[in-house]
């Protein structure tokens, strides 16, 4: 696992034999962060169940300002710390998604990318859409990522884009201006 593109492009990663975690493919990431290319300078970028962080890496490497990556599982957050080496703009938060979001409520944290992509066969993906859309994080104009396989992602801000590669889905939602 590498990052593909960008001021880390090359960069070695760790942890895509993670458990419970299936790392992006290149050609999926290379793909979307063509789609999205235009979103990212100096955003704020959200890596929800980021595993190694390979997804918000690739974002800092391609010039979002910060990124706030958040996971559960320890493991997960030792591999992206040793992932994270010499990267400062960036947050981890080792919790549970709904304690997340409701601490980036209550710190008034918003993004202007927000990337979900949580472990396939569980079927949380539209609860953390619902809790994002309730507690207002995401920018006008911003959009939210949707990676997943089987749960079709439910969001009420309008479908930016609709991609297939393979199992995999990626949907993208744009938070128009109020």
């Amino acid at each position: 696992m590498r990052v593909i593109s960008g001021i880390y492009k090359g960069r070695k990663l760790i942890g895509y034999d993670l458990d419970g975690t299936r790392p992006t493919m290149d050609r999926v990431k290379e793909s979307l962060f063509a789609i999205i290319n235009k979103y990212l300078p100096n955003s704020c970028f959200l890596d929800l169940f980021s595993g190694s962080g390979s997804i918000g890496i690739e974002a800092l490497s391609n010039g979002a300002a910060t990124c706030y990556f958040i996971d559960n599982s320890k493991k997960a957050i030792n591999i992206l710390k040793h992932n994270l080496c010499n990267i400062s703009n960036s947050t981890i938060i080792n919790k549970d998604y709904k304690e997340a979001l409701n601490l980036l409520k209550k710190e008034n944290i918003k993004f202007d990318i927000i990337y979900i992509d949580p472990p396939y066969h569980i079927n949380i993906l539209n609860e953390a859409l619902m809790l994002i859309e309730k507690y207002n994080l995401l920018n006008n104009n911003g959009i939210i990522i949707c990676e997943y396989e089987e749960e079709i992602p439910c969001c009420t801000y309008p479908l930016l884009c609709d991609k297939k590669y393979g199992k995999t889905k990626i949907k993208i939602f744009k938070k128009d201006s109020n």
